[in-house]
């Protein structure tokens, strides 16, 4: 559970601090993301996910 919240945590530092410094960039990466056909974003998604999951797996294991 702290790992999960430790997890959620991070990512909302993240997403604040891209609204707070680049908020007009974030807009036009939310409007290419818009672009994209509906194939495509999920591909983006699950390599966003693949990353993510190898990174906390490197993480992990490098603590360890």
């Amino acid at each position: 559970m702290t790992w999960a919240l430790l997890g959620l945590g991070l990512v909302l530092v993240i997403e604040g601090l891209a609204l707070a410094l680049a908020p007009s960039r974030l807009e036009q990466v939310l409007a290419l993301l818009a672009a994209l056909g509906r194939d495509r974003r999920r591909l983006v998604g699950l390599i966003s996910v693949a990353l993510g999951t190898g990174l906390i797996w490197l993480a992990r294991h490098l603590l360890a």
